[in-house]
């Protein structure tokens, strides 16, 4: 998604389907946008007193997609690069590994993992909509619905596109709530 098909917000009266996906896939526009085209020096800038960067946050969101689209929405076993991460030793791995990849692997890294995000909301739409019940039970024994992940997703890149925007002005000065048309 470029800056110049970037929704400028959810549907004003779509569905609530409708709604859902164009909040998310916004979310994820303003995201990649405030965290693009930068080189491996500005991906691994922080804002003090904070450690976090934006290398960091693509790595991190791209971790969050796999975990709630194909391990839990799905059933899936976690693929290349999780599932050779030992996370009881290292639980931020996602985090501070960001620094040893470069700027093409972190994009493609996070791009992937949005396709494939893509793929599984539509892979379970015509099973229940939004209604549809995620594989993965909480300790409870309860599964969220593809409603509750999508809310979960939209709430994670609203919370960390405000980090982005923190970090990303440090580095080059780059404001603003959208992309430039």
């Amino acid at each position: 998604m470029t800056g110049h098909d970037l929704p400028r917000e959810a549907p004003i009266a779509g569905t609530e389907l409708e709604t859902m996906l164009g909040s998310l896939e916004r979310q994820r526009a303003i995201f990649i946008w405030k965290c693009g085209g930068l080189d491996a020096a500005g991906l691994q800038a922080s804002h003090p007193p904070s450690t976090m960067t934006l290398g960091g946050l693509v790595k991190h969101l791209a971790l969050v997609e796999d975990e709630y689209f194909t391990r839990r929405l799905l059933g899936h076993e976690l693929g290349t690069p999780w599932d050779a991460v030992d996370w009881d030793a290292d639980p931020d791995w996602e985090w501070h590994s960001a620094a040893d990849d470069t700027p093409e692997q972190l994009y493609a890294l996070w791009q992937a993992t949005v396709e494939r995000s893509r793929a599984a909301v539509a892979e379970v739409l015509p099973d229940g909509g939004l209604d549809h019940l995620a594989q993965y039970k909480t300790p409870l024994g309860e599964s969220p619905s593809l409603r509750r992940i999508m809310i979960d997703l939209i709430e994670e890149y609203g919370r960390h596109a405000g980090h982005a925007d923190l970090i990303r002005e440090t580095v080059d000065g780059l404001t603003g709530e959208d992309p430039p048309r």
